[in-house]
């Protein structure tokens, strides 16, 4: 008999252990019919990237009292509101097609006043794009050493903007997810040819919150429309306004390469929040507003997760 016993006991527990196991999915079966999510935890907070600024220059940090978050028009409770003092990984990405209205020279001064206004720490890559994106300068912070680089710009094709976008988030940004990113584009918005949509590029830009610059060139169509991409200028006011960055006009790249480098260093604030009452599946509108002199801006878009 005591034999028996026991094996009746391991059949209990066998028993217990299926009748767990089924109820717990058909809970999530009926959660996931409801549509419904399980309430997130701190691991699963989200984090954005913030510019934030005091409009009479003091350097003061920003509080998380001082600014707001809405998320598909929903105001968010801040967790966390921290400046982000860590370098920067900045891609210039320049567009050296053949019909780009600025010379070769002007092309290379835009990118090297960024080799001498980067911080310590910062490093930067340059891309230059026709039909291609190739690799003129890897990695570095060594200004003589892109000086010296930038000599190998050449102009010729035509200008694959949104696939060279993919091809650097894909390849060169991604990779560096835990560090601080930004692309700063030096074009006049022109695409032609590329396989890449421009709202793919943007979409996956904003998906790892990859801020982009622009220092605009002149507009080589004229405000020609073509209807399968978006105007130049478009491009341009879409990629800075939707990642969070800002423009720049070509014919003072000092002022753009200080500008830009002086704010992801110190005007750059990390924010986390729980998305509450959101629809995780669709894109949401960001906006990030600050009180009354205070400039703040982020992304405005979060693409569906």
């Amino acid at each position: 008999m005591k034999p028996r016993k026991k094996a009746t006991k391991r059949y209990a527990w066998w028993r217990a252990l299926v009748f767990s196991v089924t109820a717990a999915c058909l809970l999530s079966t009926l959660l996931a019919q409801a549509g419904r999510r399980a309430h997130p935890t701190s691991d699963a907070s989200t984090a954005l990237n913030v510019v934030a600024a005091r409009a009479n220059g003091s350097t003061a940090p920003i509080t998380s009292k001082e600014v707001a978050l809405f998320d598909n028009g929903v105001e968010q409770t801040i967790k966390n509101f921290a400046p982000d003092l860590s370098p920067a990984r900045i891609v210039l990405l320049v567009d050296n097609s053949l019909t780009i209205r600025a010379d070769v020279e002007k092309l290379e001064s835009a990118a090297l006043e960024f080799a001498y206004e980067i911080y310590d720490g910062d490093k930067l890559l340059i891309v230059g794009y026709d039909m291609n994106a190739e690799i003129v300068s890897d990695w570095t912070d060594d200004a003589k050493k892109i000086e010296t680089e930038l000599k190998t710009f050449r102009k010729k094709g035509d200008p694959h903007l949104f696939d060279s976008i993919m091809a650097v988030v894909e390849d060169a940004l991604h990779p560096l997810s835990a560090q601080k990113r930004a692309i700063v584009v030096i074009s006049d918005g022109l695409d032609r040819g590329s396989k890449t949509k421009f709202n793919q590029a943007l979409s996956a830009l904003q998906s790892l919150d990859i801020v982009v610059y622009c220092v605009q060139a002149q507009d080589r169509t004229r405000g020609a429309i073509r209807r399968d991409v978006p105007k130049p200028r478009q491009v341009i006011d879409d990629l800075a306004e939707g990642t969070g960055g800002s423009i720049f006009p070509i014919d003072d790249p000092r002022a753009a390469a200080k500008a830009i480098s002086d704010e992801l260093r110190r005007n750059r604030y990390v924010l986390s929040y729980l998305p509450q009452s959101v629809p995780y599946s669709e894109a949401r509108r960001l906006l990030v507003v600050g009180d009354d002199g205070i400039n703040a801006r982020a992304k405005t878009m979060q693409p569906p997760n």
